[in-house]
C-alpha cells in the first residue's frame, strides 16, 4: 500500500478556531519524522469585552462551526483528528466531552483526541494524582465547567486562576511571567499536579521547566492532547525537553 511521502505514519487533522495563533507551532514542535499536521480553521469572529455573560455564549459560537472544519479537513484523508480548542470540550462534564468527541467522529469517520479527555489520560498517566490546579485564559464561568468535569473524573480542584483574557488574540498575549506567578499562586503541598487549559494559551515550554522547580507534575492542554494523539496511534517516540509527559510516558 502506498503511503504519503511525509506522513508515512499518520496524517493528522488538527481542528482549531481562526483566532488561534499558538496550537500550530505548539503541535508542530511536538511532531515526530513520519507524522503531519494539517490545520483547518474553524471560524469565529475575534471576541472582544468578553465577560462572564458573553464567554461560554462565544465560545459556542466556535462549537456550531466545528463541523464545517471536520468536513474540510478530511479531504485530504487525515488517519485521525487533533482539537485544537479545549474550553468547548470540558462543557457538560464527563458526558458532554463524550457527546462532543462522539459527534466529531461521527462526522468524520476517524478518532480525535480532544483536550478534556486527554488530560484525564494524562494525569492518570503520571498516577497517584487526587487533588489538582488549573489556569486558564477563561472567565469563571468557563472555569467553573473545568472544575465540574475534572470531578466527574474523580478529581478535587483545590484552587484554579482564570485569567480573563480581553479577546480570543488576546489569549496569546498573555505573558510568561504572568504563566508563572500563575504556577507560584496556584502550587502547594495540598495539590499533585498543576494543569494549564485554553490552547491559545502558550505554556508547553513553560510546564516542562515548572515541573523542575516546582517538584510535581505540571501539564500544558497543547502537550496532553498531542501525547495522547500520538499514543492513541501506536507512536511511542519519546520526546525530550518538553516536560515528563512526552518524555517518560
Amino acid at each position: 500500500m502506498r503511503k504519503d511521502i511525509l506522513g508515512y505514519r499518520r496524517l493528522f487533522g488538527v481542528l482549531g478556531p481562526s483566532t488561534n495563533t499558538t496550537v500550530q507551532p505548539d503541535f508542530d514542535g511536538m511532531r515526530p519524522p513520519g507524522v503531519t499536521n494539517h490545520y483547518s480553521r474553524i471560524y469565529t469572529p475575534n471576541a472582544k469585552a468578553i465577560s462572564d455573560e458573553t464567554f461560554l455564549a462565544a465560545t459556542m459560537t466556535i462549537s456550531s462551526n466545528v463541523l464545517d472544519a471536520v468536513r474540510s479537513v478530511m479531504t485530504c484523508e487525515p488517519h485521525y483528528l487533533v482539537m485544537g480548542m479545549s474550553a468547548i470540550t470540558f462543557y457538560g462534564g464527563a458526558k458532554g466531552a463524550d457527546e462532543f468527541q462522539n459527534k466529531v467522529e461521527n462526522e468524520a469517520g476517524v478518532k480525535v483526541s480532544v483536550g478534556s479527555h486527554a488530560c484525564a489520560a494524562a494525569l492518570a498517566a503520571y498516577g497517584g494524582i487526587k487533588r489538582i490546579a488549573f489556569l486558564s485564559p477563561y472567565y469563571p464561568v468557563a472555569n467553573e465547567q473545568v472544575r465540574n468535569y475534572f470531578s466527574d473524573m474523580g478529581y478535587q480542584t483545590v484552587r484554579d486562576v482564570p485569567l480573563r483574557a480581553p479577546s480570543w488574540t488576546g489569549i496569546a498575549e498573555i505573558t510568561e511571567d504572568t504563566c508563572r506567578k500563575t504556577l507560584r499562586q496556584l502550587d502547594g503541598d495540598d495539590v499533585d499536579a498543576i494543569l494549564q487549559v485554553g490552547t491559545n494559551l502558550s505554556m508547553v515550554r513553560l510546564a516542562a521547566e515548572a515541573e523542575r522547580w516546582l517538584g510535581k507534575p505540571v501539564i500544558a492542554i497543547n502537550t496532553a492532547t498531542y501525547w495522547h494523539a500520538l499514543r492513541a496511534n501506536g507512536i511511542q517516540d519519546k520526546i525530550q525537553g518538553l516536560g515528563r509527559l512526552l518524555s517518560e510516558f
